[in-house]
């Protein structure tokens, strides 16, 4: 045995006896070995079981009040269900590329992390997700096509849709992607996001695409379509970017998540900024759990509470205006709210789902050229 795998053992068997007197946490402990350098030394039986006895969650989410959210309406109801439970919220932001290098260095200290669809197909292939446990997370509790994925579930959804200002356009509105590109009729300038996701779907839509046929996408005429507009064009990277933009009139409509419309739909009762839901595009809030974490099967737990949970799921509607998906949960929805929610049978009925396997299996090609495009 070298001095090193002597160290590491010792290491190992002091943390773990301290384990066993209370002096530290699970989480504790992996958090010390990993500073030492020696939680791949974790023998598999003890490992996994320090993995698996953790009592405490880590959420991560991309901060604002979604950390307020998402911690009052999934964290503290399962803390309630679970007694000596703790779900605890990190807004550090979950990339992928976070996700990769923490799995990949083994030191992963992380449960469930907001995420998406095609993330979860694209992770997921590469082995750096669990598999979601539909025994656990059942499959009952969730909207029936596009929100559940081997490799993530959504306790969430949000909407990409048409943006505009309704002072500009009278009584003849956009109502449509066609509408969007038709600037003969309705005049100025149009904001995209700086990402292909959701931009080229609408794209597609707006020249003509079959909305019951658009995946598989056609990226040839999609970018071809990036490109036509463009010079009439203003792009948005961050959520708070878009809501300005709109406000500031440097664009009469725009392709916005629903959820900053509601914000400039509120703050001039409709009567300036707002929205269509035809031909939106449905997205799922994917959760997914790193290979590995911390508090393993809790973490499925409490992704299943949080997709049960149809009551928690419309009070977070009316705190982010994220969508319910579970389908008891809209007809509970206050009459207040449905014309925010998404889900909602009439408004669900108008838009297109995302195809999330389509995405996962092109987004890094994807939005390469359509960011190639925006840049030329």
């Amino acid at each position: 045995m070298t001095k090193i795998q002597s160290f590491q053992e010792d290491c190992v068997a002091i943390v773990q006896e301290r384990l066993a007197r209370g002096e530290i946490d699970r989480r504790g402990a992996l958090k010390m070995l990993g500073a030492l350098g020696v939680a791949a030394a974790i023998p598999a039986g003890a490992g996994g079981a320090l993995a698996q006895d953790s009592k405490t969650i880590t959420l991560v989410n991309w901060g604002g009040i979604a950390n307020d959210g998402f911690g009052n309406y999934y964290g503290k109801p399962f803390e309630a269900k679970k007694p000596g439970v703790k779900v605890v919220m990190d807004s550090s932001g979950p990339s992928a590329g976070k996700i990769r290098t923490m799995v990949e260095s083994k030191k992963v200290t992380w449960d469930l992390c907001d995420s998406s669809a095609s993330s979860s197909i694209l992770l997921g292939g590469q082995g750096l997700l669990e598999e979601i446990d539909y025994n656990l997370v059942k499959k009952e509790n969730l909207l029936p096509k596009g929100f559940a994925y081997p490799h993530g579930a959504a306790p969430y959804s949000f909407s990409s849709v048409l943006v505009y200002d309704a002072a500009k356009f009278g009584g003849d509105p956009p109502k449509s992607w066609a509408d969007f590109i038709d600037f003969k009729k309705y005049p100025g300038r149009r904001l995209l996001r700086r990402d292909a996701l959701g931009s080229l779907d609408a794209l597609m839509m707006a020249n003509g695409a079959d909305p019951a046929k658009l995946y598989p996408m056609d990226l040839k005429k999609g970018i071809e379509h990036v490109k036509a507009i463009k010079a009439n064009a203003v792009y948005w990277n961050s959520g708070s970017e878009s809501e300005q933009v709109m406000r500031t009139g440097e664009a009469v409509m725009g392709i916005l998540w629903h959820t900053r419309a509601k914000i400039l739909h509120e703050e001039s009762g409709g009567k300036k900024l707002t929205w269509t839901w035809n031909q939106g595009i449905l997205q799922a809030g994917i959760f997914v759990i790193p290979k590995g974490n911390p508090s393993g099967k809790l973490a499925h737990e409490c992704l299943g509470n949080a997709c049960a949970d149809a009551d928690s799921q419309i009070g977070l509607l009316g705190f982010l205006g994220n969508g319910p998906t579970n389908p008891r949960a809209a007809a509970k929805v206050p009459e207040n709210l449905r014309i925010f929610n998404p889900t909602d049978t009439e408004n669900a009925k108008k838009q297109v789902v995302l195809d999330g396997e389509w995405w996962g299996k092109n987004y890094a090609e994807a939005n390469q050229q359509y960011l190639d495009a925006i840049a030329s």
